[in-house]
């Protein structure tokens, strides 16, 4: 999609200003308003840096990859269409992610569905915690032994899913954006307009909903190894 989007722009041009540094060090917000000044190459720098992080929380949402891709492409249009417009007072995070929610919603609104999410695939952290785990994990007993997971994982993929599916739309919107993104909870809250104890509440219910549902696999875990092994390479 790189290539798709940054052969609209042409040849680079110059910054706008001399940012200190290399340019892949200069914050987004400083990025996207070189952008919006004319410097192709912070775009690029911009898409680089948050690409892999929408497409993960999109296709966590719509469940299919084709679509994914092109609601990821629909984003960072939507980024070059709002770039003269663009004000620093929001962190850019926050207003990237609130883009990419609304493309979520308005295509579950086109679909007459649900958001959904899949339980088997690796999520990752923004922060680096949490690489290679899936949803599994996230929603585990912490308490859990390992033993028996070969014979029963296939059945705990299937209930979590089920889980998750029947999860309030608030809440399941909360865990994605945490477990699947990464994003802080003062981050999901500029997301979502609600105020950061509200967000934290509703993870907190959505957790205890889905370990409630899976309460007869409390005498499991899912270590890294077979983290990897259920959720894929």
């Amino acid at each position: 999609m790189l290539v798709l989007i940054t052969s609209l722009f042409g040849r680079k041009k110059k910054p706008a200003w001399p940012p200190e540094g290399p340019i892949e060090d200069v914050p987004d917000e400083t990025l996207m308003a070189m952008y919006a000044k004319g410097t192709t190459e912070a775009f690029e720098v911009l898409l680089k840096r948050h690409e892999r992080g929408i497409f993960n929380f999109i296709l966590r949402s719509v469940n299919n990859r084709s679509r994914a891709e092109d609601l990821t492409q629909d984003v960072f249009f939507r980024v070059i269409r709002s770039a003269p417009k663009y004000q620093t007072s929001a962190k850019f995070t926050t207003w990237l992610y609130t883009i990419a929610r609304n493309i979520c919603i308005d295509q579950s609104r086109r679909k007459a569905g649900k958001l959904e999410v899949s339980a088997d695939k690796p999520i990752g952290r923004s922060d680096g915690d949490g690489k290679g785990r899936t949803l599994l994990d996230a929603v585990a007993a912490p308490s859990a032994t390992s033993g028996g997971v070969e014979v029963i994982k296939q059945e705990f993929r299937d209930r979590l899913k089920r889980a998750l599916e029947e999860l309030p739309e608030e809440q399941r919107e909360v865990f994605v954006l945490r477990e699947v993104s990464g994003l802080k909870f003062r981050e999901i809250a500029d997301v979502v307009g609600v105020p950061e104890n509200t967000v934290k509440s509703r993870m907190r219910y959505a957790l205890e909903t889905l370990r409630g549902h899976m309460e007869e696999f409390r005498g499991y875990s899912f270590d890294k190894d077979t983290a990897a092994e259920v959720g894929g390479a």
